[in-house]
């Protein structure tokens, strides 16, 4: 049956590439009971260098590894840092469910973000899916309700928050510059500054811990290539909320692993924010909205830690595979 309909080949693609992310952030949130998030990074970033570099000549698109916009590449190569750290904090202190559940607001932020970056127009019902979507955010954080927030919702926030600003500047400059520079500024900065960190809050490692970090960067790649083969297969509109599957994975692992169990108001939370999120998307996906379409476009999850991103490596294949058919045609 996937094999003769695209949109179920790339809906379960999609699936499996969130399963993945999932157990790349349970090893993330594991690991980060003993060490600090930055000795982490630092050697997810390092594990992921020799797979970025596979990717990168595999890059045929011409020129140089300058950057066209390189004061917009640093604040992209600054906001992936702090979404992955950020994103990285929060797993480690949150339970597992309420990070995706405000992680799931990356789209809202990139609707209101897309305004002034942009100069999209964002009409009445997607303010009110806005709204709505923050609400929900209000139900998991549940301020006044004497639960106590911390600085780990503070990071889920600013992982979305720093993920949505990094989105929308590859939206913006994402076809002026090659992939592979997209790609690597970001690892390279993550890179410098975890390392130049690391003498503060280094911890020696067992060998079964850095197989741990090792992992988190393959799972990290193989759900990558696994959104890639999605977004091939199938519209963005059927792709993009697989997502959402993360709360199931979230509930699973949460229970197997942490002994964690949702509870009632994070769950409420994550519905709200999830389907003012779909809908959302299905406007961006209609005809009566603008071309730009910047949550729709948006091909890659934040706080992934590795500064390996869906949408250049998407780009990528495609130079390659325009390039390989204007070789047949000579």
């Amino acid at each position: 049956m996937a094999q003769s309909n695209p949109n179920l080949r790339g809906a379960l693609f999609g699936l499996l590439a969130f399963a993945l992310f999932s157990t790349h952030d349970v090893a993330v949130k594991e690991l980060g009971g003993i060490y600090s998030p930055v000795q982490i990074l630092f050697f997810g970033v390092t594990f992921s260098f020799p797979l970025a570099i596979l990717l990168a000549m595999r890059d045929g698109a011409p020129g140089t590894l300058r950057p066209v916009h390189p004061v917009w590449m640093a604040f992209r190569s600054l906001a992936t840092m702090i979404a992955a750290l950020s994103g990285f904090y929060a797993f480690t202190v949150l339970p597992l469910a309420q990070v995706y559940a405000i992680i799931f607001a990356t789209p809202l932020f990139i609707t209101v973000l897309s305004i002034p970056m942009l100069g999209e127009t964002v009409r009445l019902r997607r303010w009110a899916a806005v709204i709505v979507g923050l609400l929900g955010v209000l139900v998991v954080l549940r301020p006044g309700s004497g639960t106590e927030l911390g600085p780990g919702h503070l990071a889920a926030l600013s992982c979305a928050a720093a993920g949505a600003f990094n989105s929308v500047i590859v939206r913006k400059i994402g076809r002026e510059e090659r992939p592979v520079v997209l790609m690597l500024f970001p690892m390279m900065l993550n890179f410098t500054i975890m390392g130049a960190s690391l003498p503060l809050v280094y911890q020696p490692m067992p060998i079964e811990h850095l197989g741990l970090t090792a992992l988190i960067a393959i799972l990290s790649f193989l759900a990558m290539l696994s959104l890639i083969r999605a977004y091939t297969s199938a519209e963005a509109v059927i792709v993009a909320p697989m997502q959402y599957s993360q709360i199931l994975w979230a509930t699973f692992f949460g229970a197997l692993f942490f002994s964690e169990w949702p509870d009632a108001a994070t769950l409420l939370g994550a519905a709200i924010i999830i389907g003012s999120g779909i809908y959302i998307l299905l406007r961006e996906a209609s005809a009566d909205t603008g071309s730009l379409q910047p949550v729709l476009r948006t091909r890659t999850r934040a706080g992934t830690g590795n500064g390996l991103r869906v949408g250049p490596l998407l780009r990528s294949t495609h130079t390659r595979d325009d390039a390989e058919k204007n070789d047949g045609d000579v």
